[in-house]
Order: C-alpha cells, then sequence, then structure tokens
C-alpha cells in the first residue's frame, strides 16, 4: 500500500513572484470554518506593491514558457493531476473544513477538478493555426494562435478548487502566467492548494502567484494591471458589471449570476423529476451558481409535485459537513445567513407560502435547513438568486406560460426541463435563455470539455474544452509575400 504523502504546511504564506512569503499589508485574514467557527489559519493579506511584483514576475516568466515545447506543459498538467489522485483526502479534508461542503460535495469537486486537469493535458496539443488564401498574387496568409501572456483569475467561495482551477489549468497549458485572487473565505481551496500541487508537478517560478487579500486593498489593483491581458471572473452580476466598468479594454471571461428554471412539463416522469430537484437545488445547500433556483411546474402535475418534493426535502439530513451522511451543511459566512433568510422573509410579506422550513441551526448558527416556498416569479426568492437552500416552486398553465415563466429572469446560466419526449424537451431547451440546458436532468453540471457559460446577465464567453483556448489564446496575422508586389504608385 503506498503511504500518503505528508501534508503541505505553509498556508500561512503565499507564492509571490517566485517566493512563499506573507503578504506586505498590514492586516491578516482569519480562514474560519464555517461550521464550528474555528480558525484554520491567520494569512498576512497581500499589498499592491504584492500585486506589481506578482505581475511583474508573471511577464517574465511568461516569455520563456510559451516557447516550452507542448509536451512539457502537458507533461506539468498531467503530473498534477496524479498529485491531486493521491492526495485526495487532504484535498477533501480542505474543502469540508474550509468551504462547508458536505462529503458528497468535496468529493465530486475533486473529480471535477481531476477531470480539468486531465483536459488540460490535452490542450498543449490542440492549439492550431490556419493558412488562409489571399486575393493578392503570391500572397500566403498565416493565422498563429499564441498565448495572451499573463491571465488574472479571480475566483469565489462555493466551488473554490473547481473555479479556479477551470481557468488557471487551462490559462497554464496554453501557454500563459497566471494571477489568481481566491475569495477571502476560501484562500487555501481557492489558490494555495493549487500552488502547492502545480509546484509539486514542476510548474517553473513565477508562472503562478496568488494574492489573499481584500478587494478594498488590492482588488482594483489587480482588474486594470497593465500586463493582465484576460481578467477571468466567477462571481455576481454585481461585482462582474464593476470589473467590465474598470478594465473595459480588457478581454473578459465571466461568469456571473444564476437563476436556474427546472421546468416539470405535463408528461414528466414526476418520481425522475424530483429525485433530480431535491439533488439539484440542495447540493451545497444551493450554494451554486447552476442550481436550481426556481421550480417551475404545469398545473396538471403542480400539486403531486409539491407532496413529493416537500416530503423529499423535509427527510434531508441536516448538520456537520464531516459526517458522510449529511446532505444540507452550513451556509459560508453571518452575511450569507442573512441574506438568505431576509429573501425568505420578504417573499412571505409578498404572498409566498413556507410549504416547509426552519430556524439555522449549528455551533454557530450556520445551518440553515431546506425550505420550499410556494409563489410567483415575483416574489424574493424566485426573483432574485438565493444562494442557500431555498426553493420557490411556481405553478404554470401550461408549457407556454412555464417558458414564460422560466425566461422572465435577467439571468440565463443553466436551466432543465423534464418531459418524457425527448424531442419536445429539446425544442423546450432551445427556446430557453440560457448558456445551457439539460432535458431530464438537473442544472448542475460541469464537464470539462463542453461549452459551460451564461447568456444575457449571466456572464460573457464560454468556459471549457476548444472554448477556453480560444479564452487563453490570441490569433496573430502574419502574411508572407513570396513574389515581388506590385503597386499602384
Amino acid at each position: 500500500m503506498t503511504e500518503a504523502p505528508a501534508r503541505y504546511d505553509r498556508f500561512e504564506r503565499m507564492p509571490i513572484a517566485g517566493q512563499w512569503r506573507e503578504g506586505g499589508a498590514e492586516k491578516s485574514k482569519t480562514d474560519l470554518d464555517p461550521y464550528t467557527g474555528e480558525t484554520l489559519l491567520e494569512i498576512r493579506q497581500a499589498s499592491a506593491d504584492d500585486v506589481d511584483q506578482a505581475y511583474a514576475a508573471a511577464q517574465q516568466a511568461a516569455a520563456s514558457w510559451r516557447e516550452t515545447p507542448p509536451a512539457e506543459r502537458a507533461a506539468v498538467m498531467s503530473r498534477a493531476a496524479e498529485i491531486l489522485r493521491s492526495r485526495r483526502d487532504e484535498v477533501v479534508d480542505w474543502i469540508i473544513a474550509e468551504a462547508g461542503g458536505t462529503r458528497v460535495k468535496a468529493e465530486t469537486e475533486h473529480q471535477l477538478v481531476l477531470a480539468g486537469l486531465l483536459e488540460a493535458a490535452s490542450v498543449p496539443h490542440r492549439i492550431a493555426g490556419r493558412i488562409l488564401p489571399s486575393d493578392i498574387p503570391g500572397k500566403e496568409n498565416r493565422i498563429y494562435r499564441q498565448p495572451v501572456g499573463v491571465v488574472t483569475v479571480i475566483s469565489p467561495w462555493n466551488f473554490p478548487l473547481q473555479l479556479t482551477n477551470r481557468s488557471l489549468a487551462p490559462a497554464l497549458a496554453c501557454g500563459n502566467a497566471v494571477v489568481v485572487k481566491p475569495a477571502g473565505d476560501t484562500p487555501v481551496t481557492g489558490g494555495l492548494l493549487h500552488a502547492e500541487i502545480l509546484a509539486e508537478a514542476g510548474l517553473p517560478d513565477g508562472l503562478l502567484s496568488v494574492l489573499v487579500g481584500s478587494g478594498s486593498e488590492i482588488g482594483d489593483a489587480i482588474v486594470q494591471h497593465p500586463a493582465s491581458r484576460v481578467v477571468s471572473f466567477t462571481g455576481s452580476t454585481a461585482v462582474g458589471q464593476g470589473i467590465a466598468e474598470k478594465a473595459p479594454l480588457k478581454r473578459l471571461s465571466l461568469e456571473l449570476g444564476g437563476n436556474g428554471p427546472l421546468v416539470v412539463l405535463d408528461d414528466a416522469d414526476l418520481e425522475a423529476a424530483v429525485d433530480a430537484a431535491i439533488f439539484g437545488k440542495y447540493l451545497h445547500q444551493g450554494q451554486i451558481c447552476m442550481a436550481i433556483n426556481r421550480i417551475v411546474v404545469d398545473a396538471s402535475v403542480y400539486d403531486e409535485f409539491v407532496d413529493r418534493f416537500v416530503d423529499r426535502a423535509r427527510a434531508l439530513p441536516v448538520g456537520d459537513p464531516r459526517d458522510q451522511r449529511t446532505v444540507i451543511g452550513p451556509i459560508i459566512n453571518d452575511s450569507q445567513v442573512k441574506s438568505i433568510l431576509d429573501k425568505v422573509e420578504e417573499a412571505k410579506q409578498q404572498g409566498a407560502t413556507v410549504a416547509l422550513g426552519g430556524d439555522p441551526t449549528g455551533p454557530v448558527g450556520s445551518v440553515v435547513p431546506p425550505h420550499v416556498l410556494l409563489g410567483g416569479n415575483d416574489v424574493a426568492t424566485a426573483r432574485q438568486e438565493v444562494f442557500g437552500p431555498v426553493a420557490t416552486v411556481i405553478r404554470a398553465r401550461d408549457e407556454d406560460d412555464a417558458l414564460r415563466i422560466a425566461n422572465d429572469t435577467e439571468l440565463g446560466l443553466s436551466s432543465a426541463v423534464f418531459t418524457r419526449d425527448i424531442e419536445r424537451g429539446v425544442r423546450f431547451g432551445l427556446r430557453v435563455e440560457a448558456g445551457m440546458t439539460h432535458v431530464n436532468d438537473q442544472p448542475v453540471n460541469d464537464e470539462a470539455h463542453n461549452a459551460f457559460g451564461g447568456e444575457k446577465e449571466s456572464g460573457i464567453g464560454r468556459f471549457g474544452g476548444d472554448w477556453a483556448i480560444e479564452e487563453f489564446t490570441t490569433d496573430h496575422w502574419v502574411s508572407v509575400q513570396h513574389t515581388r508586389r506590385e503597386f499602384p504608385f
């Protein structure tokens, strides 16, 4: 039996410009376990000067990394995947402790990142240019696809390991350097773990810096830094809009908020629909951008669906995320708990009925039990992204009404529809104003080789597969005049 590797132990520091050290800011960040409230570690935060050092090193390192043979870049990604696999228990423990993920969620996230690294290992050999014809005699048009140089990755706290890696891994594989700013609630799983794994895999120094710091101190400096060519951000629509305003001439890859509908049509398999709805709503306490926010049900099956769904939700195990049986664990912090409960109260005042609810529990009151509200598309829990274990079930008159309700939002990330008629489901899905629609499944789907992204105010661009290559490379037109050209003067 292979002995487990020694656990990483320097997360009180961060990799800045090729050196693991403390940040230069006066303030420190306390990293807390959201379930117990215990301190995991203290990190002295990065300063604006650290930002400049990180980008200067990134520019220098990128110049040689882009010339590294594809096989060598691919090998780093492959070794990183093997290291992640060998450190599975360590990584899962960190996701549970820092992000409050249940064991099912943590193991799912580990698998997603593993798949992302393996996909990234194929990227260096898939970057291809083109030869285009010319109307000028003797001219050859070559289109070279080259790395952009330096990429900025700003990731959230909900799926931190995955939502950093899905930009970090392909960006590095394409030949770029990367500066990561993880969320303050998840500095280890959002960045520092990646840096350790990639360093162990042989990534050259300076190619990756991780800056743990407050947005007020380093946020603008990171977004606006002239060395950064692409900003890849996952988070709220409001913050994404702010980034677009502050960095209007940079290439932006933005995955923003969601208000995911799961639509249950009149001919749906209700047992399958309820199973999917429970998973798609309550995985990681609903703290997922593509999670179900609204369940839109045809009037002919509405009452039966609600009865089944409420019964299933009521039985979900709630509590310690370390317990293998737990489905509903803690919300990430106090402000998020308050936001969820405020939306529920507002929806009640607007006429929604609480079919299932309850007060927060746990050592620090961070575990919000599953809620089910019955109301229209205009109540707060339907109109706004709740980002918690709260489902709003909405009655639709028929298929056309269900589509209208599903599209009645400014957001359009992921969606789903249940029907026994597959082609009916596809036709319905193509009319949903979203980047992704899943027939007879729930909306929480992410595969490293597919096009992941949203429409409307849910984002710009796509993550995954060939779409990631497009995001992190640029086309360079080089023409070659093989014969002497005749000019008109």
